[in-house]
């Protein structure tokens, strides 16, 4: 059981995780917490119009949690907002639905497909994606009420 959860490749992602630490000037924060096994990842997210352009993260998680924030880390910058709400979407059908990987930038994600059937594990790997889509619900809010 151990070695389908824990590949080469998740422990790999886990062991470098990119923009660790905290952005002082971040446009919005969110952090997402597994009630299960109490891991956490904070995110500071900074939008350019619809596009992250900066990023950082703090990830105190499981290595799967630290395996996704490390495909995030990879990828964020230059996504847009609706790229990466639909990204939530799609990780979230990988794991519950049996739904198929992302291609492109997002392929590596492929390494979650074997993780399907430990339900336990499947909140601990889309916190990262749950506190992106947060911070960025709290970015666009904000927006909207200066814009009334």
């Amino acid at each position: 059981m151990l070695n389908e959860i824990y590949s080469r490749r998740i422990l790999e992602l886990a062991a470098n995780i990119p923009h660790l630490g905290r952005l002082p000037d971040a446009d919005a924060s969110a952090t997402a917490r597994s009630k299960l096994c109490g891991s956490t990842v904070t995110v500071d997210v900074k939008l350019d119009g619809n596009v992250v352009t900066a990023f950082a993260q703090d990830v105190k998680a499981c290595a799967l949690g630290q395996a996704s924030s490390s495909i995030m880390g990879h990828h964020v910058i230059g996504s847009t907002a609706e790229e990466l709400r639909a990204l939530r979407e799609r990780v979230t059908q990988l794991l519950k639905t049996g739904g198929e990987a992302p291609q492109g930038k997002w392929e590596d994600l492929k390494v979650l497909e074997p993780l399907r059937d430990y339900k336990a594990r499947h909140a601990s790997i889309l916190l990262t994606f749950d506190a992106v889509v947060e911070a960025i619900k709290q970015i666009e809010a904000r927006r909207a009420q200066g814009a009334e």
